[in-house]
């Protein structure tokens, strides 16, 4: 056994003994502060306060009072897959110790630019995860009890921190967010992202097969980055109604990273507080995290909102 599968085995066994998993739906996520981050301090049972745990947990309906899932980070998209099928494994060998359930297990990660292979599984990769999970942008419900391990529909987890529906939710805020020293207005941050898919070489040699994400989108020439970048914001400023741009939006979203440490691209980092603000920008954007989170605690498992859509579904199994 490497230093990996030991790190790995620890981990699940710190989840499989966790008291409060028992007759629990289990859902791994990405996210920092487990033992797969070489922690040498690590408190499972405050795991739901930190990213990404919390955010899931916090898009929990408020009416969900009881049979609430836990949440347990597992480092990148590796970490999560691993651990799943880790957590079954041990479960089998030892099920009198643990008190994982273990039909109540499931998974999320990010969809992201590159696929990431799956072994001994129904889907072999995470893009036909995707590919079966979701249809013109929203989740397919004729396939949903496929998953067990289920894809973000948009590139990454912060990309949901900016659809065009928040930006109500920006307005209202106390605290006006900023961008780009003014009042958010996240029309900008779409056409700036547009304008950076250009010099994007991943996404350059990766859209051949991107390109299946948002055929579906009428009007857009994937046949170069260029022809896409101009084909979507021709289409964008020529958009008749909302309903077409939210459309356009969503395309972009499922292809254009929202946080890229190679480019120190992260739109989510660059909204900022308004100057009044004396506290930490961290500080801030938690609390407007918890803005965004309420929003998709309050919405319907309306297929086009797939976060509330994974919450509800996870519901039939309490």
């Amino acid at each position: 056994m490497n230093s990996y599968q030991e790190i790995l085995v620890k981990h699940c066994n710190k989840i499989l003994t966790d008291r409060r998993i028992f007759n629990k739906i289990v859902v791994l996520c990405e996210g920092q502060g487990s033992i797969l981050d070489n922690k040498t301090v690590v408190n499972y049972g405050k795991m739901e306060r930190m990213p990404d745990a919390n955010f899931y947990r916090k898009c929990v309906p408020r009416s969900w009072s009881q049979g609430i899932p836990v949440f347990f980070n597992c480092k990148g998209r590796t970490g999560v897959i691993d651990t799943y099928f880790k957590l079954l494994e041990l479960n089998e060998e030892d099920s009198k110790n643990s008190y994982l359930t273990p039909d109540k297990l499931f998974a999320i990660v990010d969809l992201d630019l590159q696929s990431q292979n799956i072994e001994n599984y129904l889907f072999s990769n995470t893009e036909e995860i995707f590919s079966n999970l979701y249809q013109q942008g929203q989740v397919n419900e004729e396939n949903v009890n496929n998953h067990r391990i289920w894809v973000t529909g948009l590139i990454h987890k912060e990309a949901y921190f900016i659809i065009p529906e928040l930006q109500d939710t920006f307005h209202n805020h106390i605290n006006i967010p900023m961008y780009n020293g003014q009042p958010i207005v996240l029309e900008d941050i779409y056409i700036t992202m547009a304008d950076a898919m250009i010099n994007s070489e991943e996404l350059k040699n990766l859209l051949p097969a991107l390109s299946n994400r948002i055929s579906y989108c009428t009007g857009l020439d994937c046949s170069d980055l260029e022809k896409l970048h101009d084909s979507w914001k021709a289409e964008f400023e020529n958009a008749q109604d909302e309903n077409r741009k939210n459309e356009l939006i969503r395309a972009l979203l499922m292809i254009k990273k929202v946080k890229n440490k190679t480019t120190q691209e992260d739109y989510w980092q660059q909204i900022k507080p308004p100057i009044d603000w004396t506290n930490s920008e961290e500080s801030f954007r938690d609390e407007l995290l918890l803005q965004i989170a309420q929003f998709y605690s309050e919405q319907s498992n309306y297929a086009k909102y797939h976060i509330p859509y994974f919450i509800q579904f996870l519901r039939q199994f309490i």
